[in-house]
């Protein structure tokens, strides 16, 4: 069963259509990279698998269940998201705000479980922000608070990832650093991704399987060599796309 099933999926603003007839099944250890031009429908998306938007027409299902039917402390524990603008600038310290993706797992309000203080404590060392637990969340820089958002994501430990540009704010280094981390992390645990970015390269780096949206509400997916051609590219971006492989990479640039 996968993880997240969508059926003939419509979403709409007013009069125009971002996205049509959306087909799309994640299964257990899948990464799929959702691109687009501005405008396109990738946050709209993510919002609406997560109950914030509502859409036209259509089937969400996670875990083979209607989304809309879900409780929340259920939906808390198979589904996590990094929001694009990531965390607000919360009166908390930097362990106090990852311990917060433990909430859904919590069994007594009294005191914090040893096993949740030692997952929250692993995604600060994977994330490299040992040291900074104590700091408040506003004296952190943009690249340090996204970093906070992520870790929060991991600590939560759920079975689909959903991402919304997560490269913000993180310099090329952070950028493929922590997209490994969370790579092996989704591996172990037999989880699923769908991340929406405006980086190609990014998501086909990391993405084995990519949902491109066109214009007019259409869209192709499939696997990453299949979508990612010059010729998808530079339609869906309407500008030319070069790609160019080297090293056993391929990337894409427009031309």
């Amino acid at each position: 069963m996968p993880c997240l099933e969508i059926k003939s999926l419509t979403l709409r603003i007013e009069d125009k259509i971002l996205i049509r007839d959306l087909n799309l099944a994640v299964n257990s250890n899948e990464r799929w990279g959702l691109l687009g031009r501005n405008g396109a429908g990738k946050t709209s998306l993510l919002h609406t698998i997560i109950g914030i938007k509502k859409y036209n027409s259509g089937s969400i299902q996670i875990d083979g269940k209607e989304v809309s039917s879900l409780a929340r402390s259920y939906a808390a524990t198979r589904v996590g998201i990094l929001f694009q603008e990531g965390i607000d600038i919360l009166p908390g310290t930097v362990f106090e705000t990852v311990m917060l993706g433990r909430h859904p797992h919590v069994q007594s309000i009294l005191k914090d479980d040893p096993r949740d203080i030692e997952i929250a404590r692993g995604a600060l060392r994977d994330l490299n922000l040992d040291g900074l637990e104590e700091r408040q969340i506003d004296t952190l820089s943009g690249g340090e608070r996204q970093r906070v958002a992520l870790a929060m994501l991991i600590t939560q430990m759920p079975q689909l990832y959903l991402l919304d540009e997560p490269s913000n704010h993180l310099d090329v280094a952070n950028q493929v650093q922590l997209l490994g981390h969370l790579q092996r992390r989704i591996s172990q645990l037999s989880a699923s991704l769908l991340m929406a970015t405006h980086d190609i390269n990014l998501a086909a780096r990391f993405c084995d399987n990519i949902v491109l949206l066109m214009k007019n509400g259409e869209y192709l997916s499939g696997p990453n060599q299949d979508i990612l051609t010059e010729k998808n590219l530079s339609l869906a971006y309407d500008c030319p796309v070069r790609s160019i492989s080297a090293e056993g990479f391929t990337l894409h640039y427009p031309y």
